[in-house]
């Protein structure tokens, strides 16, 4: 498995690239229907995946990682390397999807595991996620991980109940 950054050509994100990455948001309806992120989760279009990932990149320290597992995207992952709060010093995984035909088969432990490993060669100390209160599989995903509970709060785009997570990254 690799993670390729996302990267925008001259301001814009490539078609097929694009469409790839619009075909995997397509097959998590379930996640979106949680999340209320697009207006009609089983109808999801390259437009909005587009506005999506740009709001994901507009943040200073940002980033979009593509996963790949034999030259096939299995996953898509959007971290902060600086949180918006100042008194934060971890980053934060913002969003991983993983193709939902594909769960259970370790992609998503696979893509955490290889973020943390970012991180960590970047000298951070920790990293932390806000999963949504009403998602419990995603919630009993980070705690397998080794995520521990620190807060509930809401998030900051739509103040949705959610469950601040935090790992800390220990030196290899």
């Amino acid at each position: 498995m690799i993670l390729q950054p996302l990267v925008p050509v001259d301001g814009a994100l490539p078609g097929p690239v694009l469409t790839e990455i619009a075909a995997l948001y397509s097959t998590n309806h379930a996640f979106f229907e949680l999340s209320g992120d697009f207006p009609d989760p089983n109808r999801i279009t390259v437009e909005q995946v587009a506005e999506a990932l740009a709001g994901e990149l507009a943040h200073d320290s940002a980033e979009v990682l593509l996963a790949r597992s034999a030259g096939r995207l299995v996953g898509l992952a959007a971290t902060l390397a600086q949180a918006p709060a100042d008194d934060d010093p971890d980053p934060w995984i913002g969003l991983l999807l993983i193709d939902a035909t594909a769960h259970r088969e370790g992609y998503g432990r696979a893509v955490a595991t290889l973020i943390e490993d970012r991180f960590r060669a970047a000298g951070r100390t920790g990293v932390r996620i806000a999963v949504l209160d009403d998602n419990p599989e995603a919630l009993a995903f980070w705690q397998s991980q080794g995520y521990v509970p620190l807060r509930r709060a809401e998030d900051r785009e739509r103040g949705r109940a959610c469950t601040v997570l935090r790992k800390p990254l220990e030196a290899p």
